[in-house]
């Protein structure tokens, strides 16, 4: 994972925009695509999965559909497209959460990352982020004070058991001692609900998408999972900052387009190409970084399958010091 700057990642800004296709002589895509996002509507992954989506099927010539189907922290929806013919029309919009945790929280996974999924590429991600109900302490290190001397009387909101969101505040709770209680959500959005209707403390999502309720009052950003602030939102501290951390605290909720084990060669460099071009384009990055989403391209069965190893690799210790605190 790279670390979240001010700006976009080097080289990003200068991608040139790559022109349409030409045309092939094979067939795909004959009909629309369907893309399943394994969560429900209105979250992070959603956002970033359509404005994709939308610039795919132009570039492709046919529809990219997206059809949400969340569920056990996105493993329906990732299993849904593991059995789903290798044909390139049923895509994965995957995550951290689910290609990378997934296998390492839960003690009988129903599909492995590795072996069950080809990929078509690594599109970057969005900095997770914490925020209160406005009337909550404006510090993370005000809130863990406040927690440790009224312990269960907090609460917070995740995406789901064992997402990546889950798995930050439980390592900050590690690293601080805060007895937060956790919530699971079937998605950001209804925990964001929660925080704003009330019913929670605290809510963990990704910056871009809490950013306008923050803006708006509704809720209040208290910091967000990079090394440094973000020139998209310099009054927010980073998340050592605002708990007085003496290391960074990091974490980064990234995409990849994946397809089922043995989907055609061909397929997947048409995939490729075509994902190449639209997150090349001056209009996607201007959409993405109104999103607070950073691009990370890792392009390519080969190098996108290389990623998800190595961010699997990254958290597995993370992971195996919480043990029980992820209902291992």
């Amino acid at each position: 994972m790279r670390h979240a700057t001010s700006t976009f990642p080097a080289g990003f800004e200068r991608c040139p925009f790559a022109a349409a296709l030409p045309a092939r002589a094979q067939s795909y895509p004959a009909r629309p695509v369907r893309m399943v996002v394994p969560f429900p509507p209105g979250g992070p992954v959603d956002s970033f999965a359509r404005f994709y989506a939308e610039a795919m099927g132009k570039q492709l010539g046919q529809a990219v559909v997206v059809e949400n189907k969340g569920g056990a922290s996105g493993a329906l929806g990732s299993l849904e497209v593991k059995n789903s013919p290798a044909d390139g029309y049923t895509l994965l919009f995957a995550t951290a959460s689910t290609h990378a945790l997934y296998n390492l929280t839960e003690p009988k996974p129903r599909y492995s990352a590795a072996d069950d999924f080809d990929y078509i590429g690594v599109l970057g991600g969005a900095p997770v982020a914490f925020a209160v109900a406005p009337s909550m302490p404006k510090t993370l290190k005000t809130l863990v004070i406040a927690a440790k001397h009224n312990p269960g009387k907090y609460n917070y909101g995740s995406p789901g058991t064992g997402t990546l969101m889950h798995v930050a505040v439980e390592r900050f709770k590690q690293l601080t001692g805060a007895p937060l209680m956790h919530i699971p959500y079937k998605g950001t959005g209804p925990s964001m609900q929660d925080l704003m209707g009330g019913a929670t403390e605290m809510a963990v999502g990704t910056l871009g998408v809490m950013l306008p309720f923050h803006r708006s009052g509704r809720m209040h950003i208290v910091g967000v999972a990079t090394a440094r602030r973000l020139a998209l939102a310099p009054d927010i501290p980073t998340i050592a900052e605002s708990a007085d951390l003496a290391a960074p605290f990091e974490a980064m909720l990234w995409n990849v387009l994946a397809a089922p084990r043995g989907t055609p060669a061909a397929v997947k460099k048409t995939l490729a190409d075509a994902t190449r071009a639209v997150m090349g384009s001056p209009a996607m990055a201007a959409t993405l970084g109104e999103q607070g989403i950073f691009a990370d391209l890792h392009i390519g069965d080969a190098a996108a399958a290389a990623y998800v190893k190595a961010e699997t690799a990254k958290w597995k210790p993370v992971v195996a010091q919480l043990g029980t605190a992820l209902g291992q």
